[in-house]
């Protein structure tokens, strides 16, 4: 196994608010509170010790236990899950949708970094205890984003009814999903892994929340990862406050609004707030909450309630309150002792329109960390790289500039137009000046005519490069060939494969080589050769 680290910055894949954030921009500070670093968690673990109380901890240590008493929990698991009742324990977290068979690359990023992330802080700070956690985003509505997964270059698909929150929804319909799957996989020791998964998460749990926990706890269940549901009554009715302070008053409206005025100075904005940040949550129906004619009322439904008797159903049916993606954070955060989350560029660029939210209802605002990004490159393709002189950086590269500079650099014509476009506006430099002391006409003709030869050399580099790409038509080849297997659609891996295909070529050695791999605090892409 080799691993090489470049610049997040130097992939070209992650956005102007990633660099800067990374940067330490001042732009970027006053949307963030503690930064990812040792410093930045002394910090934050002082700040939540004073917050986080000891019954929430009694009540979510019942809420997990309850949740996983169908499932089989490792020893690990089990130990973390009774250290969160010691008010030295600290949760790091990730969250994802409830993808099927864990969706893109990703997925497993998260989880690993949430997993070395607690290991590593659990040495700096050995009297503090920190448990790496999950959040399954099972009330979610958008099933069209979870219902397939790639693999090997073909859609796995997954047709039913949407309507709902995802984690409720029935397995039912997987056996064919199941059946085309299988097809695929061989029968391989590996395949055999697989297909045994994907059949007892599937096709042996009643619905989509089950299945997932069963996947995520099969895989990383052994280095202690805590699987949580946020759809739980116990855990909504610690959220009632906030939940009927939403109703009354719309807080998260006001502030957030004013952090969007100056963020989107800088930056672009990811998410923008409704008056009120909530649905209503039926069986079959995830519907926003809205004000109108001094009645609360149910979105694209009948149901409406007085003020009275909204604030009655909070606490008679918590779990009927669903918070929307700029509440979800908070609600995490009230009912977790979290320091960190850990996610994409787009998840931490909403999260940073949230910290006046946060500060306005006096909940720490977590440190926000950019979850590891992987490219696996196989020995052979580490082989053929060698050979075209590619290196790791300019992997990433723009498909056509990386076989324009390799075709370059392979050329026995060694002509550097820029040297001679910037030799040709040293000398119309000088006649711009004797321009200047005419009149207005000869000056512009002076421009004319240095944009038309500026403008003729760019053609005659073109038509040079052209040709030398025909002449090069073998490189030019090889290069697309092995960029398009590294990045498939000109996009990064992780975000178009589905983690079976490396375990069905590399079984649990590739859990473990990432495993090995990630550093989260290093704050770098990761290469990792298998």
């Amino acid at each position: 196994m080799k691993v090489t680290q470049i610049p997040f910055q130097k992939t070209g894949f992650f956005s102007k608010t990633m660099h800067d954030y990374l940067e330490k921009n001042k732009n970027i500070q006053p949307f963030f509170n503690n930064f990812p670093d040792i410093s930045g968690f002394h910090n934050q673990i002082e700040e939540k010790q004073k917050s986080y109380r000891l019954q929430s901890r009694l009540i979510l240590v019942d809420a997990l236990k309850s949740q996983y008493k169908s499932f089989e929990i490792s020893e690990k698991t089990n130990e973390n899950i009774a250290l969160l009742k010691k008010q030295n324990t600290f949760t790091i977290t990730t969250g994802h949708q409830l993808n099927l068979f864990t969706g893109p690359l990703y997925f497993l990023y998260k989880i690993i970094s949430t997993i070395n992330l607690s290991e590593e802080l659990s040495e700096k700070f050995p009297e503090q205890n920190f448990v790496p956690m999950y959040w399954m985003a099972t009330e979610d509505h958008d099933f069209d984003e979870i219902n397939y997964f790639n693999f090997d270059g073909k859609k796995v698909l997954w047709n039913r009814k949407d309507g709902g929150a995802v984690g409720r929804f029935s397995t039912e319909g997987l056996q064919d999903v199941f059946d085309v799957f299988s097809n695929h996989l061989g029968n391989s020791k590996n395949a055999q892994f697989l297909k045994n998964l994907f059949e007892d998460a599937y096709l042996k749990h009643h619905n989509l929340a089950d299945a997932t926990r069963f996947i995520a706890n099969k895989l990383f269940g052994e280095f202690g990862l805590v699987i949580i549901d946020g759809d739980d009554a116990s855990l909504k009715q610690l959220f009632n406050p906030f939940v009927k302070e939403e109703l009354e008053h719309q807080i998260s409206f006001t502030e957030v609004s004013k952090t969007i005025v100056e963020l989107e100075k800088n930056y672009k904005i990811q998410v923008n707030p409704r008056e009120i940040n909530l649905f209503y949550l039926g069986d079959d129906f995830r519907e926003r909450i809205i004000f109108e004619d001094n009645l609360y009322k149910v979105n694209n439904t009948n149901i409406t309630f007085t003020k009275a008797q909204i604030l009655a159903e909070v606490d008679e049916n918590p779990k009927a309150f669903s918070p929307n993606v700029i509440m979800r954070p908070l609600y995490q955060e009230v009912i977790l002792p979290n320091l960190c989350y850990i996610g994409g560029g787009g998840e931490m660029a909403y999260w940073f329109e949230l910290k006046a939210y946060f500060e306005k209802v006096n909940i720490p605002f977590p440190i926000l960390l950019l979850r590891n990004s992987v490219q696996i490159v196989s020995e052979k393709q580490s082989l053929k790289l060698e050979k075209l002189e590619i290196s790791s950086e300019e992997i990433f590269l723009n498909q056509y500039d990386l076989i324009s500079k390799k075709v370059i650099e392979n050329s026995e014509i060694k002509t550097n137009f820029k040297e001679k476009i910037t030799f040709l506006q040293k000398q119309f430099a000088d006649l711009k000046e004797v321009a200047k002391k005419t009149d207005v006409s000869f000056e512009n003709a002076v421009n004319a005519q240095e944009r038309k030869q500026i403008k003729g050399l760019e053609n005659l580099e073109k038509r040079l490069l052209k040709a030398e790409k025909r002449r090069q038509q073998d490189l030019v080849d090889r290069i697309t060939t092995i960029q398009n297997e590294l990045l498939p659609n000109q996009s990064l891996e992780e975000r178009q494969r589905n983690f079976s295909e490396y375990y069905l070529e590399f079984g649990v050695n590739y859990i473990k080589a990432l495993k090995g791999a990630l550093k989260p605090l290093q704050l770098e892409f990761t290469l990792l050769e298998i």
